[in-house]
């Protein structure tokens, strides 16, 4: 479950990985979460859309910053394992 926990500030790795556009770390991070087997939406609330204390998602961090790539990975994560 250590891809999923939060730090202090509500951000999860997925978050991080996704605020720096590390697009290399978010698939290895999402390698992690699959092996769990997490239901498709504990995926979704815990990973794909989790919120950290100021209400962002890794989504509002990608696109904030631009990162297009890291969010069509995200975007093709979403799609197979989310829904």
């Amino acid at each position: 479950m250590c891809v999923l926990f939060k730090d202090m500030y509500g951000k999860t790795a997925w978050h991080m990985a996704a605020g720096r556009g590390k697009v290399d770390i978010l698939e290895k991070l999402w390698d992690w979460a699959k092996e769990l087997e997490l239901k498709p939406e504990e995926l979704r609330d815990n990973v794909c859309l989790s919120k950290d204390r100021y209400g962002q998602t890794a989504w509002h961090m990608a696109a904030g910053r631009g990162y297009i790539e890291l969010l069509e990975k995200m975007w093709d994560f979403a799609k197979k394992n989310c829904s």
